[in-house]
């Protein structure tokens, strides 16, 4: 049986109850390397806030297989290709990892090294099909 990450799914439901999760994410992401600020210069933040708290769902359900995730990650993936209009460098996504997990860490009270570990491996399959889509797109 496919690892469904369900545990994900109610940690992030716990890191949005605190409010501030998606903000502070970006806070953290934007201080975490120098490339990353000026990549969000005339982005309305406001709907960014919005795609990347659906954008996180999606890829959790990408990272536990599911079909009906397939069509949200290739959107997603082509905004962040090479030639999309969003174009995100692979070699930015790590730090992308990062940040998340640092912000779950502090957003969710049941989080452990264990769960943190889970994010990482799931949030890594989402970056690699976005890594892909940059190379071929």
């Amino acid at each position: 049986m496919a690892d469904q990450y369900e545990d994900l799914q109610q940690s992030y439901g716990r890191c949005l109850r605190t409010g501030r999760f998606i903000e502070r994410f970006y806070e953290v992401f934007m201080d975490s390397d120098p490339r990353i600020r000026p990549l969000f210069a005339g982005t309305d933040m406001g709907r960014q806030r919005m795609a990347l708290r659906r954008g996180i769902s999606v890829a959790i359900f990408h990272a536990a297989g599911s079909p009906l995730s397939q069509r949200a990650t290739a959107e997603m993936a082509r905004v962040h290709s090479r030639k999309g209009r969003a174009p995100v460098d692979p070699a930015l996504y790590p730090a992308w990892i990062e940040s998340l997990v640092q912000v779950v860490a502090e957003s969710d009270p049941e989080a452990d090294e264990a769960l943190l570990a889970r994010w990482r491996q799931a949030m890594e399959v989402v970056c690699r099909t976005f890594a892909a889509h940059y190379q071929a797109g």
